[in-house]
């Protein structure tokens, strides 16, 4: 889909989702505020957003593949896949702290650590595979600018595919390890079986959305480069998460991982 937006437009949608961003208070969806908002148009705010805060410090640590699950396709009113940025203050590695984040909600993935760069288009499947370095148990927890969720394909587009942040597993497994398609994971909030789902669901499987995403960033001028990080899409369907919940994935060969959402610090 071509633009439809002036680059005025596409500017004033970036500062909305920033403003909700620095105030806290998520903004109606674009797609209402800018009539003909286009996918391409979504991804030129996206980046507009990544250029503002790579000029301001921030590191690309990686990247995401978004909607790739029926089920999450299904919770969301959406139909293709997307892809957003991941950045270095996005990795947690202790508690979460809740009142960082204005809605947030926890999938469960198969995590890939690239050992070597992959640059599209006309990257394959066994390419990709070769690209990966290792697999790890990943929470992402995705968030939403946009109030309550009303998101179309061009909304969370624009909204950096709503990333939020990263929590890692510790346990690196290679590919030859582990069958991306048969494995299985249980999603647990506060103890109890929220959801279950297996790697096939990512398009098939997981490193089908990795060739997606060289394919679809590489026409842009992006490489996805050796070290980084990339979440392929989610096993299950997103479960919601507030200050007090403890979110576990358990998956099969690759551990389990662990979100402990802690308070704002106005709370504490």
């Amino acid at each position: 889909m071509s633009p439809q937006l002036s680059p005025g437009d596409r500017a004033g949608a970036a500062r909305l989702l920033a403003k909700a961003a620095e105030s806290g208070t998520p903004i109606p969806p674009l797609t209402r505020t800018f009539p003909g908002l286009s996918v391409e148009d979504a991804y030129d705010v996206q980046l507009r957003q990544v250029a503002e805060w790579t000029a301001a410090g921030r590191v690309v640590k990686g990247h995401k593949v978004g909607l790739t699950s029926a089920a999450i396709q299904r919770q969301l009113g959406v139909d293709s896949p997307d892809y957003g940025h991941l950045f270095a203050d996005m990795f947690h590695t202790g508690p979460v702290p809740a009142g960082s984040y204005l809605s947030p909600r926890v999938e469960p993935e198969i995590g890939f650590v690239l050992r070597k760069p992959l640059t599209g288009p006309g990257v394959t499947v066994a390419e990709a595979l070769d690209a990966v370095g290792y697999a790890l148990a990943a929470l992402e927890i995705i968030d939403s600018r946009i109030e309550d969720w009303k998101i179309t394909l061009p909304d969370t587009i624009a909204d950096n595919a709503s990333s939020g942040g990263v929590v890692l597993g510790s346990t690196p497994l290679p590919l030859d390890r582990i069958d991306l398609r048969t494995t299985g994971v249980v999603l647990y909030r506060n103890g109890r079986i929220v959801q279950t789902g297996a790697g096939a669901a990512v398009l098939g499987s997981p490193v089908n959305a990795l060739a997606w995403l060289a394919n679809t960033v590489g026409p842009l001028g992006i490489t996805l480069e050796a070290g980084s990080v990339v979440l392929p899409g989610a096993l299950t369907a997103a479960v919601d998460a507030a200050a007090g919940d403890t979110v576990t994935a358990t998956f099969a060969h690759l551990g389990n991982v662990t979100a402990t959402f802690a308070g704002s610090p106005e709370e504490n």
